[in-house]
């Protein structure tokens, strides 16, 4: 972790100099300004101006990282954090970064800058490591909730991912689909890519077709536009356009169903469509999708108490992870009943 002492070091001046740098304050001639702010960004250095209590460095603050508070998925996992963090003496701050690296990277300085115990993070996506090393650099704990970064050693809670992209795709499958497309998020984003494969391992476990014209990408916020993908689709010759949409998130499943009946295509008749994760009660009184409703309470819950086990030097050594099932609620929107 850099110091005000690492900088005046290397600066060859004094901690009370830095200290006056930073702080804007005292009288401090531009040239020896400008030298200790060369050494402050290129050690990295982020001034830490919180309360901190100087002998026990602890806030009694976690922080939860969320790509999309507007996810009812991300509302569930803050309300199993913040129930967790209550009863251990914490308080719980949010931060959303709407998938945005750089967004995300502004949040994490600046809960290295006023203080934090430890991180609950949702990374917007693989680009997110160097955030997160951050966070290392600054002896912050943190745990990876829902998505994990390769290369990173943390605690994480996640979804079996694998598992149950295999049981939606096979209860499509024993519905008599055999011709199934998938509408993902970025596959730079760990689920994406865990869906994605276990969507091909499914397939070629059943040998059924595998046609480069019903895989596609859009994004996991809520505005994450199908339209163009589902008309391509729909435009393909019959015989190779498919019976089933595989949406890997609850949002591209809704706008999936949304855009079908906008244009008057029947959903199942026309075209089944099930989805990874509950589905907000947007598209009428009863429910429709068949999906997969994740733990997301827990995600919150589990990843609070392993995050304060690390604080608190409870907790093994070698990282943690959990993997926690969905539970596959089938209903109308997975029927196969096809016009002939």
């Amino acid at each position: 972790m850099v110091t005000i002492y690492d900088i005046a070091k290397e600066a060859n001046v004094s901690a009370m100099t830095v200290s006056r740098v930073i702080n804007n304050s005292g009288n401090i001639s531009q040239k020896t300004r400008e030298k200790v702010e060369a050494v402050i960004k290129e050690l990295g250095y982020i001034p830490n101006s919180s309360a901190r209590s100087l002998t026990s460095k602890k806030t009694k603050i976690l922080s939860l990282m969320v790509t999309d508070i507007t996810n009812p998925f991300f509302t569930n996992i803050a309300r199993g954090a913040e129930d967790k963090a209550m009863q251990m003496g914490y308080q719980l701050m949010l931060c959303n970064s709407d998938e945005n690296v750089d967004k995300e990277s502004k949040y994490i300085d600046m809960l290295i800058s006023t203080g934090t115990d430890g991180v609950l993070a949702a990374p917007a996506n693989d680009s997110s490591k160097k955030n997160l090393q951050k966070l290392s650099k600054y002896q912050i704990p943190y745990v990876l909730i829902d998505r994990y970064i390769e290369e990173l050693s943390c605690d994480q809670v996640l979804s079996d991912n694998e598992t149950t992209t295999r049981r939606l795709l096979e209860h499509l499958i024993k519905q008599g689909h055999r011709q199934i497309a998938i509408i993902n998020g970025p596959l730079e984003i760990a689920t994406a890519r865990e869906r994605h494969n276990a969507y091909l391992k499914t397939l070629n476990l059943y040998e059924l077709p595998i046609n480069e014209h019903w895989i596609h990408q859009s994004h996991f916020l809520r505005d994450s536009d199908v339209s163009d993908t589902i008309k391509g689709m729909l435009e393909l010759p019959e015989s190779e356009q498919p019976t089933a949409i595989f949406a890997t998130s609850n949002f591209i499943g809704i706008n999936t169903v949304k855009y079908l009946k906008e244009n008057h295509v029947k959903v199942p008749e026309d075209i089944a469509v099930v989805c990874y994760d509950s589905i907000p009660n947007y598209l009428g009184t009863e429910p429709f999708l068949t999906s997969a409703e994740q733990p997301s309470y827990n995600f919150g819950y589990l990843g609070a108490q392993l995050l304060i086990e690390r604080i608190e030097n409870k907790a093994p050594e070698t990282p943690r992870k959990i993997v926690l099932p969905s539970e596959v609620h089938f209903r109308e929107s997975s029927a196969f009943k096809r016009k002939k």
